[in-house]
């Protein structure tokens, strides 16, 4: 029995020992040598797997906060990363509408102002992206072998040296150089707090962790333009080295503070440790609550990643695109690239010098662009309700038609001349209904549905691809946004609006038909889901006991042999 998971009674709670992880990682699939044997065991995980289901299906928040508080503590200190990202990333973006940094770093206009040439705003804006889309593609893997925390602290150290390219640069070649480098960390923090928050919290707080990613997001946003405004009357060159400097402040708490973390329980039973994903999940949870069974959840977990390893023949970026997670990679690259095609990059990340260009002053243009992000706070927060009551599908899909009639409105305040205060304002006050509509829905989503919608063994994969996505779409963005705005080129100001409103409500037609509902859904529930392809549309009234006897998911299992797995959890869940 070396090469078999072996059932024990200790104390009256099951313990599992296992074959060396080595030896798991060169079968291609669980599959035991005793099928008696391997039946037997595999009854039990399943009916523990049904029991940890029922417990997470009917758990209220305030359950969940009671069980799980160390989890929601331990997830909301790795999202805190997000905040070092989200400052840098509009801090480069602000820097344009800067009058130190647009002296040091411009050129001269014919009418005596300086500006950063379009060509070089979208180089430097790029260069972050392009080391995150390189950096994406070796966390997706790296991760996967050391775990979440090493990989984060990692980051984190690199991330602190490459700041000093940023604070000293002398050219704009120096910063482009030091963005690119910036970038190649930023990957981790961009994915692996997103997938971290949905692998340590149950299904009732799933929605909630994963969004506060976005919340972080905003909470950067809003501290650099805090700082930028406050340094925006110093010529001085401490007026766009400053912002930069700050971002030594995060580093050092944030790696104690994650060398102190738990690890993943769901990467732990990937990599065939179920012991140490005990020990992890009881240092996520509560041991006060007397009705949580670690051994259940623990079970889920086991079988819910055996139950996809019938249906994937392995764990490669390849297979992302392979069978039924092809669809699921889909969507979630779909959905994370909405965020940048529903204008978001062009009227939030360039915010402050859209402002300006659209006729205000430096002042104002940052007194703008915190209240923006004030409100992408409090509408981030009010999302965590509207999820509760509509799902996650029908914000997204609302938020991004709202979206589009605003862009409308904005290219029409737009005509009007650039001297017409009244049409500055009004295209100000349009664009923050606009970011309190993004931050309110697809905003923060998005992030708990690229979290969802991936199956666990590729999720890390199937994220960092999204991502990537997301990260091209957003170079792109950057070439044509400040060619939009910037006076010495195209000039539309807020008549681009018309242009992303236009694509904004094609991406409302994608949602409509590809996006579905992973409201309340454990991760073994979506996976009979997408094993069963079932609609879009049809996700959310989809009973999963219906289909549960789908004869293409027993054939999927009995080609592995562990078809007595399923259909003990099948009549498990059934009574």
């Amino acid at each position: 029995m070396t090469d078999t998971a072996m059932a024990t009674k200790t104390s009256g709670v099951r313990n599992f020992s296992i074959a060396t992880p080595s030896q798991a990682t060169r079968r291609a699939s669980i599959v035991v040598e005793d099928i008696a044997h391997h039946a037997q065991i595999e009854t039990h995980v399943a009916e523990d797997a049904a029991k940890a289901t029922e417990s997470e299906q009917s758990m209220t928040i305030l359950q969940g906060i009671k069980t799980y508080p160390k989890a929601v503590g331990w997830s909301v200190l790795l999202s805190t990363c997000i905040i070092m990202e989200g400052f840098d990333i509009v801090l480069i973006n602000s820097l344009y509408g800067l009058p130190a940094f647009q002296q040091r770093f411009g050129t001269r206009l014919p009418d005596g102002s300086y500006q950063v040439s379009a060509a070089w705003q979208s180089g430097l804006s790029n260069g972050a992206l392009v080391g995150e889309v390189i950096g994406l593609l070796g966390i997706g893997i790296i991760v996967e072998r050391i775990g979440y925390k090493k990989t984060m602290i990692i980051a984190l150290a690199l991330v602190t040296c490459f700041i000093f390219l940023l604070f000293f640069a002398q050219n704009l070649p120096m910063l482009l150089v030091g963005e690119i480098l910036c970038g190649l960390p930023w990957g981790a923090f961009q994915t692996l707090t997103t997938t971290y928050a949905a692998e340590v919290c149950p299904v009732a707080l799933r929605a909630y962790l994963t969004t506060y990613v976005n919340l972080c997001w905003v909470l950067g946003q809003f501290l650099s333009s805090g700082v930028l405004k406050g340094v925006s009357t110093r010529p001085e060159s401490i007026g766009y080295k400053l912002p930069y400097g700050m971002q030594w402040i995060w580093p050092i708490p944030l790696i104690i503070g994650i060398a102190l973390a738990p690890e993943s329980p769901w990467w732990l039973v990937r990599k065939g440790r179920r012991e140490d994903a005990k020990k992890q999940l009881l240092r996520l949870t509560s041991r006060k609550q007397a009705d949580f069974d670690a051994d259940a959840t623990l079970n889920l977990m086991i079988y819910t990643t055996e139950l996809e390893r019938t249906n994937t023949t392995g764990a490669s970026y390849l297979d992302c695109f392979r069978g039924v997670d092809l669809r699921r990679t889909e969507i979630v690259c779909g959905v994370w690239a909405t965020q940048i095609l529903s204008g978001s990059s062009a009227f939030t990340g360039y915010s402050t010098y859209f402002f300006e260009q659209a006729g205000l002053d430096t002042s104002s243009a940052f007194s703008l662009s915190l209240g923006q992000y004030a409100l992408g706070a409090v509408g981030t927060i009010l999302s965590w309700f509207l999820m509760t009551k509509f799902g996650r599908r029908s914000l997204y899909l609302w938020g991004q038609i709202i979206m589009g009639f605003i862009l409308v409105i904005v290219g029409c305040l737009g005509l009007a001349t650039p001297t017409h205060v009244n049409a500055q304002w009004g295209i100000g006050a349009m664009i923050l209904i606009y970011t309190f509509t993004y931050n309110i829905t697809v905003g923060p989503i998005c992030y708990s549905l690229v979290a969802e919608i991936s199956s666990t063994r590729l999720r890390n994969k199937t994220v960092v691809l999204a991502r990537d996505l997301y990260n091209i779409t957003g170079m792109v963005a950057n070439v044509l946004a400040p060619h939009m705005l910037n006076p010495a080129s195209w000039n539309w100001g807020a008549k681009a609006g018309f242009f992303w409103a236009g694509v904004c409500l094609l991406c409302s037609v994608w949602t409509f038909f590809r996006l579905p509902e992973p409201k309340g859904r454990t991760f073994a529930e979506l996976d009979v889901l997408f094993n069963a392809k079932i609609s879009a549309r049809n996700f959310s009234k989809t009973d999963v006991q219906s289909i549960s006897h789908s004869s293409r998911m027993r054939t999927a299992v009995e080609e592995q042999g562990a078809v007595a797995c399923v259909e003990s959890f099948q009549a498990t869940t059934s009574r």
